[in-house]
């Protein structure tokens, strides 16, 4: 795996050029020589992908449950959890973040069992915050869950998840095909847990009762009449099981326990785990101890080392990846340097798109129950994932395929097909609403979100605006015309989810910065008048919130309070995202344009890329949030290729 370098301090390049258009071909060829530079040998890149503490503290429960906590790996992860503990006391989950009580409680925790003394500075900063916060029982319900296999909380007082949801047929009103694919891996070895309900004691020393206040925590998200009444139902539901569960009388428990182990073996095959991320695989672990697997078993030892793949090490520290991120940094820095002027044929875009091809889902996986009628095709995230391709992944990487060409006729053949393909299966994804969805067609229904398990907001992969406006901007690389039916349903989704400020929010990328771009972005490729004046809106919009730096930047914050949209520090990658809105509507001479380029131009390091201070990705929105390393510098690459390529340098 490669990670950008860190280089020395931003410097800019306007200094050594007679006109901004000369500094910013200076800078696109810096940034185009920096980005081939980390390119593997292969032909892929892979930037780092950071997570939030929740990963190191879950990592370090983990290695306990394994009865390898007194390992070298755990106490360096666990001196990365004291480095990034706020000074305040508690740890954030997205830099420049308050603290979070359900990562602050596991980091507590986590350290308590690697032997912190509770009455250290540390801890007891800590200490004060998570119970300001509103201790343990202000927690989510995976938190709690994994407290309870410590004994730290009550099963009894946990969301029931009983393993029998894995017989639920299609036709059932609720069953494992109607939530989202990232609910699915980790609900079903979930189950598995509650159902076996572990239990891995914890020296005394190592509690955390200190946590609690004994007060319960209401669900503040709740508002409307609607929302109430399903939750009251869910929760009655969830009684309910409970207390069939006390009676003992459970005549399908066994065959729902083998079905779902069957399950996770099924989409370990081709597979860097259990949806080769992070959570799934610790629960996958976790089930395989509570279904007996002895800690040799080749079955689990292999997704401990899935588990340790994600591990980077340095001399003092460990820090875990929630995933590896190949296909998508691959496909976007294709599309950047061909942007930049690399050559179509370029040896460089022929290993890249090779890797690419190499990597095509041929296979059926879990979107084929919502999906029946469309054939295999598409692209994941991952290295290896091929239970999940995705729409967001696949419109990228088809829009990098376009821009390759091999003078080899059966490669050039192969590319094609591989388009051909990949175009059909995301074709038939799109939802009936217009929209295309991450996973899992049609996976809408907002009823499941009110289930007590959902309060890590991702309970449905409804449509997105931002992959929508991505998958537009695919297609018109494509030769899709606008009057294709596939276009126009989606031009009329995006124009029903602009809001009323113009813009559009941002599911995958923080958030209406990222969502106006993409809208936009699409709707310019689809063919839409882009002078009309709800479009200028959005472009209005972008100006209005630029900094007094000349940068854009908006923090997670504005998924919870809607009123800090478009506001936070200045990032390379939002500045991007920024210009080529603005780019979309129309715009590429104002004063607003001006100082955006400056102010990537500005801070442009000396190896040619940049370097995002804040986070700029989203997971679950107000839950788990990700920096991507590569964003800050194929992203600014991107735009600063896109303005170059309307404002050709003047030589003097």
């Amino acid at each position: 795996m490669s990670s950008p370098k860190q280089a020395g301090p931003a410097v800019s390049t306007r200094a050594n050029a007679p006109t901004t258009q000369n500094a910013a071909d200076a800078a696109v060829d810096a940034a185009r020589r920096y980005l081939l530079s980390i390119q593997q040998p292969d032909g892929h890149w892979c930037g780092e992908l950071e997570g939030d503490t929740i990963l190191e503290s879950e990592y370090l429960l983990t290695l306990h449950l394994l009865g390898r906590i007194g390992e070298e790996r755990a106490r360096k992860a666990a001196e990365y959890l004291r480095r990034r503990q706020l000074p305040e006391g508690g740890w954030a989950i997205y830099e420049g973040g308050p603290p979070d009580v359900s990562s602050s409680v596991k980091a507590y925790f986590a350290l308590k069992l690697v032997g912190d003394d509770p009455q250290a500075p540390h801890m007891s900063r800590a200490r004060e915050v998570i119970q300001a916060l509103g201790g343990i029982e202000a927690c989510n319900s995976f938190t709690r869950i994994y407290l309870s296999i410590f004994g730290q909380w009550s099963w009894k007082d946990c969301p029931a998840v009983p393993p029998e949801l894995i017989l639920l047929p299609d036709w059932f009103p609720f069953n494992l095909y109607k939530i989202s694919a990232w609910s699915r891996t980790i609900v079903v070895p979930l189950a598995v847990m509650w159902a076996t309900k572990p239990s891995c004691p914890v020296p005394q020393s190592a509690g955390i009762s200190e946590l609690r206040t004994g007060v319960s925590q209401p669900d503040k998200k709740l508002r409307g009449i609607r929302p109430r009444l399903w939750a009251l139902f869910f929760l009655a539901v969830d009684r309910a099981l409970k207390t069939v569960e006390t009676t003992g009388w459970r005549p399908l428990r066994k065959k729902a326990i083998a079905a779902s182990e069957r399950w996770i073996h099924e989409r370990l095959v081709d597979s860097d785990g259990l949806g080769a991320i992070f959570p799934p695989i610790i629960n996958t672990i976790i089930a395989f101890r509570c279904l007996g697997y002895a800690l040799d078993d080749p079955r689990l030892a292999a997704q401990v080392r899935e588990l340790e793949k994600l591990e980077i090490e340095d001399d003092e520290t460990i820090r875990l990846q929630p995933c590896f991120s190949p296909i998508w940094d691959t496909a976007l820095a294709m599309v950047a340097l061909a942007d930049s002027g690399v050559p179509a044929s370029d040896p460089a875009l022929g290993r890249a798109a090779r890797w690419l091809l190499d990597r095509e889902v041929r296979a059926v996986g879990d979107w084929k129950r919502r999906n029946p009628q469309g054939k295999p095709g598409g692209w994941y995230f991952e290295y290896a994932n091929e239970p999940y391709p995705d729409c967001d992944d696949t419109s990228e990487v088809l829009a990098a395929l376009s821009k390759v060409r091999y003078a080899d006729e059966s490669e050039e053949r192969r590319r094609q097909d591989s388009i051909e393909r990949g175009t059909q299966w995301l074709l038939s994804m799109q939802n009936r609403d217009g929209g295309w969805p991450a996973f899992d067609k049609d996976c809408d229904n907002e009823v499941w979100t009110f289930i007590p398990l959902a309060d890590h907001n991702a309970m449905i992969d409804p449509s997105c605006e931002d992959i929508t406006g991505r998958t537009l901007e695919a297609l018109e690389g494509l030769r899709f015309e606008r009057e294709h039916p596939s276009v126009q349903r989606a031009i009329r989704f995006l124009q029903r989810r602009q809001q009323e400020d113009g813009t559009w929010y941002g599911r995958w990328g923080c958030n209406h910065i990222y969502g106006t771009w993409l809208g936009l972005s699409g709707l310019a490729h689809a063919g839409e008048d882009m002078s009309d004046a709800r479009y200028q809106r959005a472009a209005d919009w972008i100006r209005a919130h630029q900094n007094e730096d000349g940068g854009w930047g908006e923090l997670p914050r504005s998924y919870e309070k809607p009123e800090t949209k478009g506001q936070g520090p200045s990032t390379p990658s939002q500045t991007a995202w920024a210009l080529m809105a603005l780019f979309a509507a129309g715009d590429s001479r104002s004063e607003s344009i001006r100082r955006g380029i400056e102010h990537l131009l500005q801070t442009q390091q000396y190896d040619g890329s940049w370097r995002d201070d804040f986070w700029t990705g989203t997971g679950f929105p107000e839950v788990f949030y990700l920096r991507y390393h590569l964003y800050a510098t194929y992203f600014p690459l991107w735009a600063l290729s896109l303005w170059t390529r309307r404002h050709p340098a003047r030589i003097r």
